[in-house]
């Protein structure tokens, strides 16, 4: 690999970044960690693509601690990409923008001991160990980012939005230890209740699904003996082996399949998805993008846009791009629509620039423009400069615009805005524009910008030029970075002893360290089985034969442990008899 530009983050986006407070990691943390990329090394080996264990090499992911994001991000930019850290669940637009634009949104927190099979909450292990080390084949971060750029542009719905809330609030509590079942459950019926005010797919959610049955849970090759590359499977200790037995349905992938195919992020998936290749995921997921309001344009993307009660994008074939959120769409007698409103702060742009005097400053209560031809089947964007005063559309002169639709406008032109020598924005004072027996726009609202365009060529999300349409993140004052030293319970503080012997030297005293240790666990945290494996690892490898082998290995077998902790336990000790 050759070192790479670096990518930039868009303004837009760094309101999401959070910081990693690399020292709030505790003993236990690094624990999990490491349990669980040990458990990755050694299972996954053979069931997993094999680009997730080149990647696994080539990373610089260690081991035994937490990865810093700035390592990774070093990593990254040999290919070209990036990662930085977000704060949880962040809104589906924005995590689609970073994928987009080569970043690897990255959650800082760590999941707890109950959760270490599987969380539903983003963490740094589904982040760091499942997402990035796979990012480094080249065709798989292709088939990312074409997802990411689909999904940056997907369009959603208002009840969707509040889904999102309402599963945000359920990832947090599912992973606060402090939280009650009576919490969970709460937070479980109102994403239910949140989830049944939904009412058919949006774009989003066919994104949604579709990143989720391949990005996220996704198997490859052999449809009888698939290899596993779905960050979701190869971040959880339980599921990276239970779903390739065969009461998991293994079925070959097609976009419609997956689209159609619900998910619950809480519970292990009855069905996955196999594709032939990366290259074929990548081919078959541009013809859906094809399928997108952003590639379609048209009245129907438009409709999308006004369900999204959003800000959203819609362009016209001058090349126009307007900026808001729909209000209201005017249809003719064939339900195309030939005028559209926006409400709030608008901005129009050309090529993703946001056109000089036409941000959300001039246009901040909304904006107003018809579509379609003149009388006499004329195009308006099709016309020069001369064409345009032979039809009586002049700067410095009156002029009125019959529209096939029925739309008039009558004013006096200020001015023409010609880009590639095509007029994309004609603005009007003293301008009346009617429909019928409508008024759209009155002479005493100032200025009508009219935006020029014959038919709509795309709808999508979000804004043409992000980094002025939405506003600048404030500064982060680096000098207020917490410095504050971490008070580890009694616990961690077991954990961070083990820690300490295991990279340290062996001597004669640690073995008298390790019984002290044992006699607290074995007074106040009988549950603790993490850390006796780990005290269990340290005996194997110094002193195999030392009578409290046997002592913690019964201790760990003889309890009545919930399965998922048995299943964890025994494939702990798996690992261990093979130091």
């Amino acid at each position: 690999m050759t070192d790479k530009e670096e990518p930039q983050i868009p303004k837009h986006l760094q309101p999401y970044i959070s910081t990693q407070y690399y020292h709030r990691y505790t003993p236990i943390d690094h624990a999990v960690w490491r349990f669980v990329m040990k458990q990755n090394h050694y299972f996954l080996k053979d069931i997993a693509h094999p680009a997730y264990f080149n990647g696994l090499r080539d990373s610089g992911i260690k081991t035994d601690q937490v990865p810093r994001v700035d390592d990774m991000n070093t990593s990254l930019a040999k290919i070209g990409w990036g990662a930085v850290t977000i704060d949880g669940l962040i809104p589906g637009s924005a995590f689609y923008g970073f994928l987009a634009n080569g970043i690897l949104p990255i959650a800082t927190e760590i999941r707890n001991i109950q959760n270490i099979a599987y969380t539903p909450a983003p963490d740094m292990l589904h982040e760091a160990a499942g997402h990035a080390p796979i990012l480094l084949d080249e065709a798989y971060r292709n088939f990312v980012r074409k997802m990411g750029e689909m999904g940056a542009k997907a369009l959603s719905t208002k009840e969707k939005l509040e889904v999102f809330k309402a599963v945000r609030h359920l990832t947090i509590i599912a992973e606060d230890p402090n939280s009650t079942s009576e919490q969970v459950l709460e937070a479980e019926q109102q994403v239910a209740e949140a989830r049944s005010r939904v009412k058919g797919l949006s774009e989003a959610d066919k994104v949604s699904r579709l990143f989720w049955w391949t990005v996220e849970y996704g198997l490859i090759g052999d449809l009888n003996k698939p290899k596993i590359y779905g960050a979701g499977l190869l971040s959880s200790v339980g599921e990276s082996q239970s779903c390739l037995k065969p009461d998991v349905k293994k079925i070959p992938f097609s976009v419609e399949e997956c689209v159609n195919t619900p998910y619950d992020v809480t519970k292990p998936q009855p069905q996955l998805f196999v594709c032939k290749s990366f290259d074929d995921l990548v081919e078959k997921v541009e013809q859906f993008a094809s399928s997108m309001a952003f590639r379609k344009g048209g009245t129907e993307s438009l409709d999308q846009a006004l369900e999204s009660n959003s800000a959203a994008t819609f362009v016209l074939s001058s090349g126009i791009q307007v900026t808001g959120t729909l209000t209201a769409i005017l249809k003719d007698e064939n339900m195309e629509a030939i005028y559209v409103r926006t409400k709030g702060p608008t901005a129009l742009s050309y090529q993703h620039k946001q056109l000089k005097n036409q941000g959300t400053d001039i246009h901040r209560k909304g904006f107003g423009t018809p579509i379609g031809k003149l009388d006499g089947d004329l195009v308006i964007e099709a016309c020069t400069a001369k064409q345009l005063h032979e039809f009586g559309i002049k700067e410095g002169e009156n002029s009125v615009l019959n529209f096939q639709s029925g739309v008039t406008v009558e004013g006096f032109v200020n001015s023409i805005l010609f880009f590639d020598e095509k007029p994309i924005l004609i603005s009007f004072s003293n301008c009346l524009v009617t429909y019928k027996n409508i008024v759209l726009f009155e002479p005493s609202w100032g200025i009508f910008d009219m935006a020029v365009g014959e038919v709509v060529t795309s709808v999508f999300t979000g804004a043409a030029d992000p980094n002025h349409y939405f506003d600048s993140p404030s500064p982060k004052d680096e000098s207020m970075e917490e410095v504050e030293l971490l008070c580890l319970t009694e616990l961690e503080n077991l954990y961070k002893e083990i820690r300490d012997l295991r990279v340290g030297k062996w001597e004669q005293t640690s073995s008298t360290q390790l019984d002290r240790v044992i006699a607290i666990l074995d007074q106040k945290y009988p549950n603790e089985w993490l850390l006796r494996l780990e005290i269990l690892e340290l005996y194997k490898i110094n002193q195999a034969s030392h009578r409290n082998v046997s002592a913690i290995i019964k201790k760990l077998n003889k309890r009545n442990w919930d399965s998922s902790v048995k299943q964890m336990i025994d494939r702990g000790i798996t690992l261990i008899e093979q130091i």
